[in-house]
């Protein structure tokens, strides 16, 4: 009762792996640039915190 089927795939031709390593490689750019203004976006964020936190604690002191 064993059935055997193959997995295998097709081997690619050379134009099919040019495709899909140039289709990896604009994913991998997006994903980078996406990373990078994500950590902008973080980084600008704690800073604004931080500038508000000392902002705050200054006026605390001075009372």
């Amino acid at each position: 009762m064993t059935e055997d089927i193959s997995f295998r795939r097709k081997p690619l031709t050379p134009e099919q792996r040019q495709a899909r390593d140039a289709s990896r490689r604009v994913e991998a750019e997006k994903a980078m640039r996406d990373h990078e203004a994500a950590q902008k976006a973080f980084y600008a964020n704690k800073e604004r915190l931080r500038a508000e936190r000392l902002a705050r604690e200054a006026a605390g002191a001075k009372e």
